[in-house]
């Protein structure tokens, strides 16, 4: 196997990490919070937060290096529209995933107060669950369109 397939396959495992951590994390969000109990929220809400730092994390700090290799390996150049696109829709997906990250945090720890208190989740809770629902939207789609542009390379 080349440097140059080995590379790739790591880019596209960070990929396919990115998108399934991302994917698992708002199902599972989702479901914990449509539950309604604020015990259950707070214990998904803790491995989501876990989740994000081990998996995705990760992947999204490799994902430019591999990228970088795979730029130097196979001599494509960064004029490449295709490229320009995905990096810049890198940067929008992160734009909206860093401030997410905050959000979950925010979120574990109103819901782990509530459960300790055996209150109901304060409005705080409701207002960032739905400001990381809608900041989800951009940040996923980014990602899914750059995954179709490193296969397609449509321009």
């Amino acid at each position: 196997m080349t440097l140059y397939f080995l590379v790739k396959y790591l880019h596209v495992l960070g990929a396919i990490v990115i998108l399934g951590t991302g994917t698992g994390i708002a199902f599972f969000m989702l479901m914990a919070h449509r539950s309604g109990d604020v015990a259950f929220i707070a214990r998904t809400a803790a491995t989501v937060v876990v989740a994000d730092m081990i998996f995705t994390l990760t992947a999204v700090l490799l994902q430019p290096v591999s990228g970088g290799l795979l730029m130097l390996l196979s001599a494509t150049s960064l004029a490449e529209r295709w490229l320009l696109a995905s990096l810049a829709l890198y940067a929008l997906a992160g734009a909206f995933w860093v401030p997410v990250v905050f959000m979950q945090i925010e979120m574990r720890d109103l819901a782990r107060a509530a459960a300790a208190k055996g209150h109901a989740l304060p409005p705080r809770y409701f207002v960032l669950f739905r400001r990381w629902f809608v900041f989800g939207i951009p940040g996923f789609g980014a990602v899914m369109i750059i995954l179709w542009l490193m296969i397609a390379k449509p321009f």
